[in-house]
């Protein structure tokens, strides 16, 4: 269906050297202008971050040092874009969670007030997951063919624990390498599968304040395991040793580890934390 369009709107969607607004950049952004009278104007920019582009971004972008090298930085490219964004929506996926808010730090670094406030952020992800309920009840209708409410009572543990074994169940019937056609939607009946599948961070603690972080040799290439599998190692995820390897911290700061245990953190960092250090003294 063709938008109903007052004013241009820009949808948009950026690369970036990390997710970390304050420290990682843009490295690609690329936007379609759509305006009220049905004019469309396509726009794809490689942007030069000033610095290096992490190994595991060129693995997942395809975007090189080189594909940058001698292209205009996002504040030579500043004034440009805000000139063609001036008066317009804004529309992403998932844009309002990342892209609108690295945007927003870029124009400032380049000393461009983009007020974004003014602008109406339409994110089609948000729109999707509202829509679409990802709730046990839709679940259940969706896998089981069912409204829960025809079988089970709401809010109660044990018929919703019923419910859930039911949709795994499901799941892996529709999923079935034997009877899916699409090879993107097989699921394997085994429980590395599955937990790989559950997964969505690299956390090693639940809240996040550690996380694991592919091993590289000194070229950046990331080193494997017996199994094929990348090599891993946990780093901080916060604070002022951010992105550093937790081993190292706790030999080169031994106190953080008092700090930490002594602070507002929650009991599973704390316990994740202290098995790293007694593995680090076991290992000496």
């Amino acid at each position: 269906m063709k938008l109903n369009l007052t004013k241009p709107l820009v949808v948009f969607d950026l690369e970036t050297t990390g997710l970390d607004l304050v420290k990682d950049r843009i490295i690609q952004i690329s936007y379609i202008k759509a305006s009220p009278d049905g004019k469309e104007d396509r726009v794809n920019l490689y942007v030069n971050p000033g610095q290096p582009i992490p190994q595991e971004v060129v693995a997942i972008t395809g975007i090189t040092d080189e594909d940058v090298k001698g292209q205009p930085t996002f504040k030579e490219l500043a004034a440009q874009l805000a000139d063609a964004f001036r008066g317009c929506d804004f529309a992403g996926f998932n844009s309002n969670h990342f892209d609108i808010p690295m945007l927003a730090e870029e124009f400032l670094r380049a000393g461009i007030d983009f007020d974004f406030s003014k602008c109406r952020l339409i994110d089609a992800q948000t729109i999707f997951h509202k829509m679409e309920k990802r709730n046990l009840a839709a679940a259940y209708k969706f896998y089981c063919g069912r409204k829960m409410e025809d079988d089970f009572t709401a809010h109660k543990a044990d018929q919703d624990t019923e419910a859930t074994y039911r949709v795994l169940q499901a799941e892996l019937d529709m999923y079935n390498p034997d009877t899916q056609e699409d090879e993107e939607r097989w699921l394997k009946n085994d429980m590395d599968t599955l937990a790989e599948m559950s997964k969505q961070n690299d956390n090693v603690d639940f809240a996040g304040r550690i996380v694991w972080r592919d091993m590289t040799d000194a070229q950046g290439k990331v080193l494997m395991d017996a199994n094929g599998k990348p090599r891993k190692y946990e780093v901080f995820n916060f604070g002022k040793y951010k992105g550093w390897g937790v081993a190292d911290v706790l030999h080169r700061d031994p106190g953080y580890f008092s700090w930490m245990l002594g602070n507002d953190f929650t009991y599973n960092t704390k316990q994740v934390l202290t098995r790293i250090r007694l593995r680090e003294f076991n290992n000496k």
